[in-house]
């Protein structure tokens, strides 16, 4: 692969933030060509005005004030600049899986599955496209190809506090090796005085942090207003509260209005503190219980895909820190598997509210093993 140093054509991933212009504004810096890519993912006057949901939608990732900004840097930069239309493929992709995965009673990442199924797949697509060689992001993570292994290795970034790792578990061995990753090496404070010095308006630009489609993380209201716009009801998935012990305490309304760990909502007054336990699709129950009642050491996770190792043996074990949730702390634990795309583990140590429909990434060191999803 040619280095980062060599000058080739490189396509952008512009999200219309500091990063992502920041990175533009470096490679832009050291002679290559560049074109810069912004995927429309969803159309953020949809839904606006539905029961519950806002009519302003300022604010959020890929909004069209972020669009507006993405081609106003690549005009700053004198680089083309495309706007690739993909909201119907993030709806099919993204959304509908989201909306099933929440009304079975699962707790599902947006962000993760979008990078998963379409980001990088599509960048990609689109780069070879316009005779890109390779993509580049402003995703804190690092890459490097290891000649000993004969694989494609995905690393935690130098600056911690903005590793993006997680969410990108489910880059393959081709992904790794056709993405620049250049503000691995870099801290945040650094990459905005970078822009700053490149004269980039977005150089105070505050980090986005809602999901692009739902305003304020009110995943029931968007639900209902989604499902409204489809001409579909809301399924009725209302059901019993109930304890460990399977006593009866109350009812709800829908389990889609529940995740693991959660404590308000619930509709109960107890003497202490009730958590949510477990979800039951099938009979509707939603568990709940105490606090400590939430810890537990084993872990089940589907569709794997694994990044330092081709793969784990059936009957082999791995002893890695695995990440059970974006701003969880890495704990040990003992990973074995089927030989298929199943993975198990036993935590040294109970961790609290390991939740279905969440991933789960293996780390050894600063190494992304690999990753699933939670079940």
């Amino acid at each position: 692969m040619p280095s980062q140093s060599q000058p080739e054509t490189i396509a952008v991933a512009m999200s219309g933030g500091v990063d992502s212009s920041a990175v533009a504004a470096l490679l832009r810096a050291q002679g290559h060509t560049l074109i810069g890519l912004t995927l429309q993912l969803w159309n953020q006057r949809r839904l606006a005005g539905h029961e519950g949901m806002p009519e302003a939608v300022q604010g959020r990732c890929c909004s069209i004030d972020d669009v507006y900004d993405a081609r106003r840097v690549a005009e700053q930069l004198d680089i083309p600049y495309y706007l690739v239309n993909q909201q119907d493929r993030f709806e099919a992709e993204v959304v509908k899986p989201f909306v099933s995965e929440y009304l079975a009673g699962r707790t599902p990442i947006p962000c993760t599955l979008c990078n998963n199924h379409l980001k990088f797949d599509q960048l990609l697509i689109t780069a070879r496209q316009i005779g890109a060689d390779r993509i580049a992001t402003g995703h804190y993570a690092r890459n490097h190809f290891d000649e000993e292994r004969d694989r494609w290795i995905l690393s935690r970034p130098e600056d911690k506090s903005k590793d993006q790792t997680y969410f990108l578990f489910g880059l393959t061995q081709d992904q790794l090796s056709r993405t620049l990753f250049p503000l691995g090496e870099m801290q945040k404070p650094a990459v905005r005085a970078m822009a700053s010095e490149a004269g980039l308006n977005v150089a105070t630009k505050p980090d986005s942090q809602e999901i692009c489609f739902i305003p304020g993380g009110d995943y029931s209201t968007f639900l209902k207003a989604y499902l409204d716009e489809q001409g579909e009801d809301l399924p009725d998935s209302s059901g019993e509260l109930v304890t460990t012990t399977g006593e009866v305490i109350g009812r709800h309304n829908g389990i889609h209005s529940f995740t693991v760990g959660q404590r308000k909502g619930l509709g109960l007054t107890s003497a202490n503190p009730l958590y949510v336990l477990n979800i039951h699709p099938d009979s509707h129950q939603v568990t709940v219980g105490a606090d400590e009642d939430l810890m537990s050491r084993d872990l089940r996770a589907d569709r794997v895909n694994w990044i330092s190792v081709p793969n784990l043996a059936r009957g082999e074990t791995l002893r890695v820190q695995i990440k059970i949730r974006h701003r969880h702390e890495p704990a040990w634990a003992t990973l074995s598997s089927d030989g298929g795309d199943d993975a198990s583990a036993i935590f040294d140590t109970p961790q609290r509210a390991i939740t279905p429909g969440q991933s789960a990434v293996f780390y050894q060191g600063d190494e992304v093993v690999g990753g699933g999803w939670i079940y």
